[in-house]
């Protein structure tokens, strides 16, 4: 059983689906840990289900590398397979990335490497392009620059804004991140092997 850690800043939207999912008979991966870098409405989800959380408060430490210190000790008190991060919105440090790399994967509302950043979305929209799409990475030291785990295309509607084309890309993060965690747990998704192809 694959045991997985969140990492969340929000409303934790992938945090919930994930959860469901790993509830269901027969998923194999489950939930060991919630955490977060302030107080976030997501941690109603965990306590819904049962699972311990974590806070880690970002303005509570002198440097983002202090930070991602204590972080890393409360990761490793639970010491999960993998850790996945759910709408964290805090770049992680250098050291932490190195550490847990390749078992830290994230989302992202774009069909990368197009439109990188906090602002896929917006960013897309901006470029006028008709399609944009969802993707799953691996974490490594760069902005959303790690090796591709899935992705899928997603079209871009006359009259979309920010709002309605992010909400359509969610489902779509959702659905691709869970898929991602159970081909990882049935061994079908080798990260290691997935990271040293595009070292």
């Amino acid at each position: 059983m694959l045991t997985v850690a969140v990492l969340i800043s929000g409303a934790g939207s992938n945090l919930r689906a994930l959860l469901e999912a790993a509830s269901a008979p027969g998923f194999p991966a489950r939930v060991i840990a919630v955490g977060a870098d302030r107080e976030a409405d997501g941690f109603a989800h965990a306590e819904h289900f049962g699972i311990p959380t974590f806070l880690v408060p970002f303005g509570a430490f002198a440097s983002r590398e202090e930070w991602g210190a204590e972080l890393g000790a409360q990761l490793a008190v639970w010491n999960p397979d993998l850790v996945v991060l759910s709408g964290m919105m805090r770049l992680l440090p250098a050291d932490l990335v190195a550490e847990w790399e390749p078992r830290i994967i994230n989302t992202h509302p774009a069909y990368l490497p197009e439109f990188p950043g906090a602002h896929g979305v917006r960013d897309a929209l901006a470029a006028g392009v008709d399609q944009t799409g969802a993707s799953v990475i691996v974490v490594d030291s760069g902005v959303d620059t790690g090796p591709i785990l899935a992705q899928e295309r997603i079209p871009v509607l006359p009259g979309d804004d920010e709002d309605s084309l992010h909400e359509r890309i969610k489902p779509v993060e959702r659905r691709l991140l869970i898929d991602v965690v159970r081909r990882i747990a049935e061994g079908e998704l080798d990260l290691a092997a997935t990271a040293s192809r595009t070292a």
